[in-house]
Order: C-alpha cells, then sequence, then structure tokens
C-alpha cells in the first residue's frame, strides 16, 4: 500500500524544503550554478546538502577514461532491482501475511531512487508508483546520508522509510553496471509465493462446475472475420405472381457469425414501400419455412436430469446427452453455399445470385479458388417502347402550340432555347447577325435587277429580307419579309411532326436560298460576317480556308499555266493582281470546282494589307473632320502642357509623351489614327515637334481642303454588273505567296 504521508518530511521547514520540496528537473542556469559551486564549502566548512547528494563516480568515470560530469556520463542510465515486501494482513484468518512484488528504479544520473509496484489484476489494492523518484536517506542513525549505487546488491534488504525490501534479483544492464562499478554480486534469490494466491489457484483447481457445460468455439471466428462481410447482388423474380415484380436485393454474408442480411434496392418511383431490411440479419435455414417447434426443442445442448430417489438425503443433478438424442438438426447456409448463378431459398422466395463485390471475389479465389465470376445480367429486359403517335397539324397556329395541346390536358406554351437566346443575342458592337447581299432569280423582267439584304439572326434562327430603296426604280423597297423562321421548301404542310427550318449552316455566298417560294442568289457578305463563318469554320466550311486549299490542289497539274495567267495579268510586276482578275482566273481554271465563297475565303487569307492612310494630308484631313463634329479646339492648351513638360525649352518631347498627352486630354480620334499621325511627324530619335504637330491639328489655322468619298470597285457576280455594286471582299491579293504555299513554286 502507498504511504498516507510523504516519505522523508521532516518537521524542520529549512531542511524539509531542502529536501522534498526542490524540482526534480533543473533546469540549464542551475546545472551551471551547480558547476560552478560544487567545491565551495557551506557556513562553518561544513559540506552542504547538495554536496551530500553528489554522487562519487569521479573516479570510476577517470578509469573509464570519460571526462564528463556524472549527469551528462549517466543521463537516462536506470538500474532495476526486483524486490518483494512481507506485508502484515492483521485480523484475518485466511491470510496473515502478503507477498507483494515491487520495482526499485535507481537513477545514476542524479542517485534518485523510485519504487514501483506492478498491478495485479483483482487484487482491490491501490498500485502503481509506491515512492515517488527523489534522494532517499539511509535509515538512522544515518539519515544525513543518501543511498548510492553502492548500497545496492542481490539478495540484500533494504529499507525505505521504515519499509523492509528484499531484493532478490536485477535485470541484465544492471548487473554489467555494478560489475563495472567493483560491486560483487551475490547469487540471484526467488521470491516466495503468496499464500493467499496459492490457496486461491488450489481452491479454483477443485471447483468444478455445477451445471452442465458444453464450450463452443466461435471467439476465434469472430476475432478473425469480424467486420468482413461478402456481398453478393440478387434477384428475385416475382413476375408471376399477382402484381408481382422484379426485386432487385443485396445479400449480405458476415464471417464472424455465418448470419445473412437483405436488403432490397428500389428504383426511383418505384411504387414500393421503402422498408429497412427485406430479411434481418440471422442465420438462414437451407429448407426453410421449418415447421412450429415446442419451446426448447432449438437447442445447442441436449440436458438429461438426474433423479436421486426418494432417500433423505438425495442429490439431483444433470447431464449432458453426449448422443444428443431428439435434438432437431437443421442447417443453414454457409460461405461454401454461396456462389454466382446459385439459386437460394429465403425462406420460401427464390434468389438468383447474380454478381458479387471485389472483396468477395477475392476472398472466394483465396479460400476455395473459384477463377469464373461470370456475372449474370439482373436487370429486367426493357419495355418495348411504345411509339408515341400525334395527330397532324390542324393550321392553327404555329406547330410548336399544336404540338403542345396534344402533349398534357392543361396546354403549356412552348419553350424556347434561352441558354442560346442570352448567348446569341446581340450587344455592344457583337451583333450575332448574318447578313447577305443578294437578288432574286426570276424571269420577270421587272423583278431581275432587284437587290436585297438577308439577315439571318442566331438568337432564334429567324430571317428577315429588306429591300433598299432606291429612287425612281419604280419600286417601294422596305421590309420584305418580317423577322420569322423560314421553312425549307417541299415539306407537307398538314403532318404529325415538326417542320425543319432553314439552318445558319445552308448560307454562304453563291448559295441559291428559297424564301416562301422567292429563291434567292446570294452575292456577298459583309465583314462582320465573313469574320464569323471563319472563325467558326466547323460549323461552315465554306469559311475554312484549309478545305479550300485542298480543293485548288488538285488542280496541281495545271499549276504552272496558273502561274504564266497571274504573271501575265501583273503588268507592272508588283506580285499582286485585283479580286476581279483574281476570281476570273481561278474561275477559269477550276471549272466550278471552287464556290463563290471559297474563293472569298481564299481571297482574303491571301490578301494584301491596305494602308488606309498613307498621305500625311489624308491623315490631318481625317483628323480635321474628327475635330469640326466635335468642336475641339483646345489647342493652345496642349501646346501650353508641352511647353511645361519641355524643360530644356528643345521644342520636341517623346513621342510617347505625346500620345499620353493626347489620350488624357481625350482627343476624338482613334488609336491607328493617332499613332499614324505621331508616325509621321515622328523624326529618327523618337522625337516630335509639339508646335508643328498641334499646328496641323488645328482645323480654324490650317484647315485643309474635304475628303472626296471613295470610289469602290464594282464587282461581278455571275459574269453580270449590277446597276447598285457592293464593296469588294479585298483589293489586291499577293499571287506568289499563294502559288508557293499551296503548289510550292517559287517566284522567277
Amino acid at each position: 500500500m502507498a504511504l498516507p504521508f510523504l516519505p522523508g518530511y521532516s518537521l524542520n521547514r529549512n531542511v524539509g524544503k531542502e529536501k522534498f520540496h526542490k524540482p526534480q528537473h533543473w533546469g540549464f542556469c542551475n546545472n551551471v550554478r551547480m558547476l560552478m559551486n560544487e567545491d565551495k564549502p557551506g557556513i562553518g566548512g561544513e559540506l552542504c546538502l547538495r554536496q551530500k547528494r553528489k554522487p562519487k563516480y569521479s573516479a570510476f568515470l577517470k578509469e573509464m577514461g570519460i571526462d564528463a560530469p556524472p549527469w551528462v556520463a549517466f543521463d537516462k542510465q536506470v538500474l532495476s532491482f526486483d524486490a518483494y515486501l512481507e506485508d502484515e494482513v492483521p485480523e484475518k484468518s485466511q491470510e496473515n501475511y502478503r507477498i507483494r512484488r515491487y520495482k526499485i528504479y535507481f537513477y545514476l544520473e542524479d542517485d534518485t531512487i523510485q519504487v514501483n509496484e506492478p498491478g495485479v489484476r483483482n487484487s482491490g489494492l491501490p498500485q502503481g508508483t509506491f515512492i515517488r523518484r527523489h534522494h532517499i536517506p539511509l535509515p538512522p542513525p544515518d539519515e544525513d546520508q543518501f543511498y548510492t549505487v553502492y548500497h545496492f546488491n542481490i539478495n540484500i534488504d533494504i529499507v525505505f522509510y521504515g519499509w523492509k525490501f528484499k531484493i532478490y534479483d536485477c535485470d541484465t544492464f544492471t548487473k554489467i553496471v555494478l560489475k563495472n562499478m567493483g560491486v560483487k554480486l551475490n547469487a540471484p534469490g526467488q521470491c516466495p509465493e503468496d499464500p493467499y494466491l496459492k490457496m486461491r489457484r488450489e481452491k479454483l483447481d477443485f471447483v468444478k462446475p455445477l451445471r452442465p457445460y458444453e464450450s463452443f468455439g466461435t471467439l476465434k471466428q469472430f476475432l478473425n472475420y469480424d467486420r468482413k462481410v461478402l456481398r453478393f447482388f440478387c434477384l428475385w423474380d416475382d413476375s408471376t405472381s399477382l402484381f408481382g415484380d422484379r426485386r432487385e436485393l443485396i445479400l449480405r454474408y458476415f464471417l464472424s457469425d455465418d448470419t445473412i442480411e437483405i436488403r432490397e434496392v428500389l428504383p426511383h418511383k418505384s411504387g414500393w414501400n421503402a422498408m429497412p431490411f427485406l430479411l434481418q440479419r440471422g442465420k438462414l435455414p437451407k429448407y426453410g419455412p421449418p415447421g412450429v417447434y415446442q419451446p426448447g426443442e432449438i437447442t445447442d445442448r441436449i440436458v438429461l436430469n438426474v433423479y436421486g430417489g426418494l432417500v433423505e438425503n438425495r442429490v439431483d443433478g444433470y447431464l449432458l446427452d453426449k448422443y444428443k438424442l431428439g435434438k432437431v438438426h437443421q442447417e443453414f447456409y454457409k460461405d461454401s453455399d454461396l456462389s454466382i448463378g446459385t439459386t437460394i431459398n429465403v425462406w420460401g422466395r427464390k434468389v438468383l445470385l447474380c454478381d458479387c463485390d471485389e472483396f468477395t471475389k477475392s476472398y472466394y479465389k483465396t479460400e476455395y479458388g473459384i477463377e469464373n465470376f461470370t456475372s449474370i445480367d439482373c436487370k429486367p429486359p426493357p419495355p418495348p417502347k411504345i411509339e408515341r403517335k400525334f395527330p397532324p397539324y390542324t393550321g392553327f397556329g404555329s406547330e410548336e402550340d399544336s404540338l403542345r395541346s396534344c402533349i398534357g390536358l392543361v396546354p403549356t406554351p412552348h419553350r424556347k432555347n434561352f441558354r442560346k437566346w442570352m448567348e446569341k443575342d446581340s450587344y455592344g458592337y457583337i451583333s450575332n447577325t448574318l447578313r447577305f447581299f443578294a437578288k432574286l432569280i426570276t424571269h420577270d423582267c421587272a423583278d431581275v435587277d432587284r437587290l436585297f439584304v438577308i439577315s439571318y439572326f442566331l438568337s432564334d434562327d429567324t430571317l428577315s429580307v429588306f429591300e433598299p430603296i432606291e429612287r425612281n426604280s419604280g419600286l417601294t423597297g422596305g421590309m420584305f419579309l418580317k423577322r420569322i423562321r423560314v421553312k425549307r421548301p417541299g415539306q407537307e404542310v398538314f403532318k404529325s411532326e415538326l417542320s425543319e427550318y432553314i439552318k445558319a449552316e445552308e448560307l454562304y455566298v453563291g448559295a441559291r436560298v428559297n424564301v416562301n417560294g422567292y429563291l434567292f442568289l446570294l452575292l456577298n457578305a459583309d465583314e462582320y460576317t465573313l469574320n464569323y463563318m471563319e472563325k467558326h469554320s466547323d460549323k461552315f466550311p465554306m469559311s475554312s480556308i484549309e478545305l479550300a486549299l485542298q480543293k485548288l490542289k488538285k488542280q496541281e497539274s495545271k499549276s504552272e499555266e496558273l502561274r504564266n495567267v497571274f504573271i501575265a495579268a501583273d503588268d507592272e510586276q508588283r506580285k499582286m493582281v485585283d479580286y476581279n482578275t483574281f476570281r476570273d482566273i481561278l474561275m477559269t481554271l477550276t471549272v466550278g470546282e471552287l464556290t463563290d465563297h471559297e474563293l472569298i475565303t481564299i481571297a482574303r487569307h491571301y490578301h494584301v494589307p491596305e494602308d488606309a492612310y498613307e498621305d500625311v494630308n489624308v491623315l490631318i484631313a481625317l483628323a480635321h473632320e474628327r475635330f469640326k463634329r466635335n468642336t475641339f479646339e483646345n489647342f493652345e492648351r496642349l501646346i501650353a502642357n508641352c511647353v511645361y513638360q519641355d524643360r530644356e525649352n528643345k521644342k520636341v518631347l517623346p513621342t510617347k509623351d505625346i500620345r499620353r498627352l493626347c489620350k488624357s486630354s481625350r482627343l476624338p480620334l482613334t488609336h491607328d489614327l493617332l499613332v499614324s499621325l505621331l508616325s509621321k511627324f515622328e523624326d529618327s530619335e523618337g522625337q516630335i515637334n509639339y508646335e508643328s504637330f498641334f499646328c496641323a491639328l488645328n482645323w480654324r489655322i490650317n484647315p485643309v481642303p474635304e475628303l472626296e468619298p471613295r470610289s469602290y470597285l464594282k464587282e461581278r457576280c455571275e459574269d453580270e454588273w449590277l446597276g447598285m455594286p457592293s464593296p469588294i471582299p479585298v483589293k489586291y491579293i499577293n499571287y506568289v505567296k499563294l502559288l508557293k504555299e499551296v503548289f510550292g513554286l517559287e517566284d522567277e
């Protein structure tokens, strides 16, 4: 038992604090202080208590050749002794004393001692630390000294605070350390047996169970297979019964106790009640359902009643029937009975095992060597698809609205593609509208020269036709067809299916489009349309430069002739020809292989960049026109700002400073026009004379003649000149680059 008081407690407050209230762990500062003062005597020349506790291992460390203090040399080295104590038990007839075993730990680094009592199950005694770690004084009359390692040996008695411990053995490390220190070890002894424990063990050996007992070894199976479950995917086909159906099940076999649990997998909106279990966890008999048994018939043991007769001191008892006569034998499903393709009896229901998980496959492969795990499709065959037929279109309203009235009892409006409308609706400068220049194909002389603009809206696949107003033509012009979806020609009007409408992929330059009986020929397209179709060339194959060049490569046999024709058409040897000449040459040599749209795609790919601002006078005229339109006249203020920044008075500033000043002053000029103007006034050092630059832009002081409207080249379509020409796609085409990349012909 543990001490009720602190061992070694002294009535002297100072001595008690010095001995037992000092912290066991010394910090760095305490170690240094102790090293510095370890040889200084106390008051009156008497050794202080710390010097009395100092381990006397200096000679031993010198012999071992270790030049270090003991607390460093013996750090984390502990001697372990086995001891016992005879504990007196008063006023108890069963025992007079007890043998209590202890572990004595001696710490070499500071000569502290700790005593622990190992725990004994069901002892009823407080065990654990018996004496905490500290310096233990010797018994009187040497209580002013403390135990050292030389006080310990085997087969000796040692006293700690009046408790007499018998050391009978120690571990191997302790023996080696003591021998190295010169301690002669005694022969090890034995710990005597506790008389009470001996009596208790003998009594338990002679005690027999008073009832019949037969062990069932299921613990090993539980420990080996706990939380290991086999899972099978099953099918219960109950379609033959009234209101029956094919039911998908999941069977779980618990290897820890050979029980089975079955759950049902219900599809969405099946109409069946969701139950947690089809079969609760338990053992599943093979030949179920069995009969109804009386209580006690289903048991693991057969017990016989032994009657002792009518004597006075009769003895009644019970015996186990080893023959187990009359026992009801039931066979339950085991893991060896389950496999894919097997049909099991679940209380009268035939359940087919169709598949299993990966753990189940690995288990059967390891335990039974099964390799074939071909699964059986447990999904029911798909029901025959009933074709839904709708009545034909009546002609009232749109086809979509008429169809919605046939789908439900309460007609709902047709849902449009809102996502497509949000993505393809016009915003800012992006119109998402394809515009084509077209003419009407007709034999009527009055309609031959009529021109139209066909607009296709990508947001809702609608189409509108507008006729430009031409004065003195005798035609009204204006809206020819309002914005609607146009059906493809040749479709039946009154039918059950929805009609097909003209798509954006069917529109390209040179195509013929039938709009409600009017046949249009698409002659050209605007710049946005051509750029959009080239950007989405996967949907518009006529705008794919790769496909167009592949068609042109098929005419490789005519490559030399093609080069000679281009050279002959290039009179000025500029290595480029205009668009009309380029079109005539390719149309003549390819003989209808290329469409007009593919020809425009090639021409746009190999066009010569056109410098719209070649002459400085043209640039200044364009700038004056924008200044007049916006009534901008703050040129003197701009010059004053430049003079302020020109600290050296050189009359010039860097181009970037002039451009930043123009941007901050919000000049009504586009970025390209401003850059072109700055490049015309820039010198070789990248600087601009700001006075001459802004004086040239001052439209009040230095006016220039107004620009004349540019004359566009007329484009020939189908070898005919039109009364209202449209601008050609490009002005000049570099035929040398075309011949080199397509046919590999170098320039001569």
